[in-house]
């Protein structure tokens, strides 16, 4: 018997399951709940499906004993949590996109257990939920491969940008920009789109175009690494906005910059790492040489402790212990 059921919306969302079910000691599976998450997790038993959209039969033909998802869309296209525990648990956690006051507004009342990356999540879900709900704070799973892991210094940068069709960052306004100022240089980019954003929606048309641009430069790559967090490892320097790959970069503690010419006209970015509306090479070089200046690393100490992210790479075991504790 299956007890501990994945609900997986999209491919990249396994990133935190995997990292979870590497901690979970009864048998467990997971199901796609889009026809593109078929196939998508090499680490997790998949369990086939005639149909990934009627997730209410699938859920209950499984009867498992808690369902764990971590998107938070569209819930009320299903009832399965009327009869079975539902443990939600973000991927990665945007710090600048409303996705707290998202989370809390669209899931919580239907869960058993909401896992908070830290708390400040934590504070807004337990204002938003209803008493019965747990709340406990667990840090980010798939980021726990991160703490400790020693800097490359192998000159290799990662451009990672958010969302653009949801989070209107700024990959359409500096995708292009970037691959040209790295271009011929002594630095490696990874190039790493957003999923979403090499499948569909406006940002689409800038991936395709930027693909062009990389056939004809030896030292940017576009990056088909499974997870973030293998480039992450991989890399001395994180270029984003305020994508949830943020959060996972902090726990590198290596150099963070920061765009702001986002397109999301009603928010701003949350100064965290250097930021800059106008990006040049000489950022990077002083960053690589010398690291972030002593005003940025106070401003970063005060963010985490705002964030209260937990960060002893034991995030996977804690968020494994709160989906256990459902199954009893």
């Amino acid at each position: 018997m299956v007890e501990v059921l994945y609900a997986i919306e999209r491919p990249f969302m396994r990133k935190t399951f995997e990292a979870i079910d590497r901690h979970v000691d009864v048998e467990s599976a997971y199901i796609p709940v889009r026809a593109d998450a078929l196939n998508c997790s090499d680490h997790i038993t998949e369990i086939e499906v005639q149909n990934p959209d009627a997730v209410d039969k699938n859920v209950r033909s499984i009867d498992p004993a808690v369902v764990v998802y971590n998107h938070r869309f569209g819930i009320d296209r299903f009832t399965f949590y009327e009869e079975y525990p539902l443990v939600h648990v973000r991927h990665g956690a945007s710090i600048g996109r409303g996705e707290i006051e998202v989370t809390s507004k669209t899931i919580l009342e239907h869960v058993d257990a909401a896992l908070a990356p830290g708390e400040r999540w934590a504070r807004a879900y337990r204002a938003a939920a209803p008493p019965d709900v747990r709340i406990a704070v667990v840090g980010v799973p798939e980021a726990d491969a991160l703490v400790d892991a020693p800097a490359p210094r192998a000159r290799r940068v990662l451009y990672a940008p958010t969302n653009y069709q949801v989070g209107r960052g700024t990959y359409a306004n500096t995708a292009r920009s970037i691959i040209e100022c790295f271009a011929d240089t002594a630095y490696e980019l990874l190039f790493r789109p957003h999923p979403t954003d090499r499948r569909e929606g406006p940002g689409l048309p800038v991936t395709r175009e930027c693909r062009e641009l990389i056939a004809d430069v030896s030292n940017v790559v576009f990056d088909t690494a499974t997870t973030p967090v293998e480039s992450m490892r991989r890399s001395d320097v994180l270029i984003s906005d305020y994508s949830g790959s943020i959060t996972e970069w902090l726990h590198t503690g290596r150099p963070l910059v920061q765009l702001t010419n986002i397109d999301a006209l009603d928010r701003e970015i949350p100064r965290i790492g250097v930021t800059t509306d106008a990006f040049g090479l000489e950022l990077v070089d002083d960053l690589y040489r010398n690291g972030a200046p002593p005003t940025v690393k106070r401003r970063q100490a005060s963010w985490l402790q705002f964030l209260g992210i937990p960060m002893d790479g034991r995030a996977s075991e804690r968020a494994a212990r709160e989906v256990c504790q459902c199954t009893v």
